[in-house]
């Protein structure tokens, strides 16, 4: 079925785009005029979509300003997100989603682990955000700015808020979603969701003295759990050495 799924996955990809581009360009077309503001509308719905980052907003005064003036602009910020989101979960996600529909349990594995490793890691984050950042923002600004700097870190690389002002902690936290990444088979990079996933859900079986690593009623291979382990260790070894050759 790869024909198949390849055609799938193209078609959904130019769908998506293109409602994003949509979304973007009845805000971007009043403030820049219709041949910019469409050019402006497809180029950052391909960049979320692709979870790339790259921006083209900057001028002679503020070369680098992602998407800081529409930190309050629900539909910029709702539409970027849901790119992010969506191209960072995966075709074969897709194809669960498209072909089962609202019928959690008939979804593969896998489809099943990357929704609600995705979910905890846009939620947990942005409730600790909202806590310790963006205390001076109205609240509807806030849980947007919280939503979306919970969102983006994880390969996308926009930003709607001031990174440098934001707490240590948060700063952390972006660092190790950043690490993460998104799920296998997506256009998002990092270690995975999966890989993520698999090492909690060992962990969480070595405390129980559990001999197998479960999930959804399925057991997870001991070479799944050992590559989850191999690609981790090698993540943050760079991430280590990484840090120190910046710092020197």
């Amino acid at each position: 079925g790869i024909v198949k799924m390849a055609r799938f996955t193209i078609r959904g990809a130019f769908l998506i785009e293109g409602i994003g581009a949509l979304l973007l360009a009845t805000r971007f077309v009043p403030r820049f005029g219709v041949l910019k503001g469409l050019y402006f509308s497809v180029f950052h719905s391909v960049s979320a979509f692709c979870n790339a980052g790259f921006d083209i907003l900057g001028t002679a005064e503020n070369k680098y300003p992602s998407l800081t003036g529409y930190i309050g602009e629900p539909t910029i910020n709702i539409a970027i997100m849901l790119l992010i989101i969506v191209g960072g979960i995966g075709f074969l996600t897709w194809d669960d989603i498209y072909t089962n529909k609202w019928h959690f349990k008939k979804y593969r594995m896998q489809s099943k682990v990357i929704l609600v490793t995705t979910a905890i890691l846009i939620i947990a984050p942005a409730v600790f955000f909202f806590f310790c950042d963006f205390t001076g923002l109205p609240l509807a600004e806030r849980i947007l700015a919280s939503l979306f700097q919970s969102v983006t870190p994880r390969t996308a690389g926009f930003n709607t808020a001031d990174l440098p002002a934001m707490t240590g902690s948060s700063k952390a936290i972006m660092i190790l979603l950043m690490l993460v990444g998104g799920s296998p088979g997506s256009t998002a990079g990092g270690m995975k969701t999966t890989t993520l996933a698999v090492l909690i859900l060992s962990a969480f079986s070595v405390c129980c003295k559990k001999d197998d690593v479960e999930v959804c009623g399925r057991r997870i291979d001991g070479s799944a759990v050992k590559n989850a382990a191999a690609v981790a260790v090698m993540y943050f070894l760079l991430f280590f050495v990484g840090g120190i050759v910046i710092s020197t």
